[in-house]
């Protein structure tokens, strides 16, 4: 889908000429205009969070968008009502959208709207017949032109994640997202690109990398994204798993659903993604971004459960299960990423099924050996509404990773704590720098709120810019 057009004026909000304006409406609360007041005593119009009126006159279309209570109002209140709004502007057939800006939530207005106006219809053969809003204007006598370029810069940058998400796997393979990577870092001074191949790989020493991508005639690649936009504060870590698609290997998956494994590339798209905006919003930050892309196929060239890999620190790992692949990658990813020095490490990765059971679609999960960074984490998500729900690490868990015939294994029996030990795994490739792991198996895709609906929802973008900016110098 084309790009909205967004942009920020101060002046009255109903001086628009924008074919469809929004009003928004507080629980128990009058508007000043006596024919939209009318509406809401008429109860047609409610101050309910999510809830839309249509009022006509003047030659404009007024929708009248519920925000709750006054003393709630928050971001993603304000998501929810700008998602609501703009679903309903969509179906009337609206090409210009103004809304009446809000203090303080003025950006997520913008993010509730282009996030739910998001489409991906790359592969329709017939057009759809309403092509769609066309513009966004946030409208106000305080409208902040920077918050508003800001959210559109987050929120088409988490669009785009999602079109990487959505791709067919036979589209979105490995080298399909290097040249994607390729293609933001030519836009840009500040981003610097790195590729290795699957010879450069095996070179590098990342045995567990090369062991999961040896099954697949789709080549590999370990893409490298480096950010320049200052030489202060810490130089953080992205890291992101790109499994573009996930047949499990030789402990291959049942069908049903295997279609949905094209999205175990989520965590590599949201660190793309998330580089190309801050790169674009030229936040003072360094940030090296780590993303190994691979297929996970059964073939006569794939691993075998029982056999025995070395990750790039020298840890030995029995790989018990082919299908506990994520780990094995991000184990040679995090080993790269502590090499290039960054002192702070985020990873984030559709890791496992179990953190589905756990938390749902509501929350990601995290895993830490550091309150602090943790805490960062933690409040960039609440912030971006992208929640996250810390889960503990403890001495049983870490003996349950211990191998029989290797130091570690992929895969221990019993099922025991399976989201909290695939983290444990991964702890031991950070180096004891501070590091969260963003379980977002639940998160990436099947999202039910009003702004991100079915298909890829690119959690962690967002997440990711907002990290970059509390730590920027």
């Amino acid at each position: 889908m084309p790009p909205i057009a967004v942009s920020a004026r101060r002046g009255a909000p109903e001086q628009t000429d924008a074919d469809t304006r929004v009003v928004g409406l507080f629980e128990g609360e009058s508007i000043e205009d006596a024919s939209l007041q009318a509406l809401v005593e008429s109860g047609e119009a409610k101050g309910g969070s999510g809830k839309v009126a249509v009022a006509h006159g003047d030659r404009k279309r007024v929708l009248i968008a519920g925000l709750g209570k006054r003393d709630e109002l928050d971001a993603e209140t304000a998501r929810v009502a700008a998602a609501a709004a703009a679903g309903r502007a969509r179906e009337l057939g609206t090409r210009s959208l103004s809304w009446e800006a809000l203090d303080g939530v003025a950006g997520a207005l913008v993010e509730g709207t282009l996030l739910r106006l998001y489409r991906f219809d790359r592969f329709k053969s017939k057009e759809d017949e309403n092509d769609g809003v066309e513009s966004l204007e946030l409208a106000g006598r305080t409208v902040s032109e920077e918050e508003v370029e800001r959210a559109r810069i987050g929120a088409e940058a988490q669009n785009k994640a999602r079109d990487l998400q959505n791709l067919p796997a036979n589209v979105a393979t490995p080298v399909f997202l290097a040249e994607r990577a390729a293609e933001i870092a030519a836009q840009h001074d500040s981003l610097e690109l790195e590729l290795l191949d699957r010879e450069g790989i095996v070179a590098a020493g990342m045995g567990a990398f090369a062991g999961v991508s040896q099954g697949s005639d789709q080549e590999p690649r370990l893409i490298v994204l480096r950010y320049s936009g200052g030489d202060k504060g810490p130089h953080l870590g992205f890291v992101g798993k790109a499994v573009t698609f996930d047949t499990g290997g030789i402990s291959i998956k049942p069908s049903a659903k295997m279609h949905e494994m094209k999205f175990d590339m989520s965590g590599g798209a949201a660190v793309i993604e998330s580089l190309g905006a801050i790169a674009q919003l030229g936040l003072p930050v360094t940030i090296t971004g780590v993303v190994p892309a691979t297929e996970n196929m059964p073939s006569g060239h794939s691993m075998r459960p029982g056999d025995v890999v070395t990750a790039m620190n020298g840890t030995t790992i029995e790989v018990n299960n082919t299908d506990a692949e994520g780990r094995l990658i991000l184990a040679d990813a995090l080993c790269y990423a502590v090499g290039q020095g960054v002192e702070r490490i985020v990873d984030l990765a559709t890791l496992t099924g179990a953190i589905v059971v756990a938390l749902g679609s509501t929350y990601a999960g995290l895993f830490s050996n550091d309150d602090d960074w943790c805490g960062e984490v933690e409040a960039a998500g609440k912030a971006t509404g992208e929640l996250g729900w810390r889960l503990p690490f403890h001495k049983e868990y870490e003996d349950l990773v211990k191998g029989e015939y290797a130091d570690i294994t992929n895969a221990p029996e019993g099922r025991k704590a399976s989201s909290i030990v695939g983290a444990e795994f991964l702890r031991r490739f950070v180096d004891d720098r501070p590091w969260v792991h963003m379980d977002i198996a639940g998160t990436a895709w099947g999202m039910d709120r009003p702004y991100v609906r079915k298909g890829a929802s690119g959690f962690g973008v967002r997440t990711l810019v907002d990290l970059a900016s509390r730590n920027a110098a």
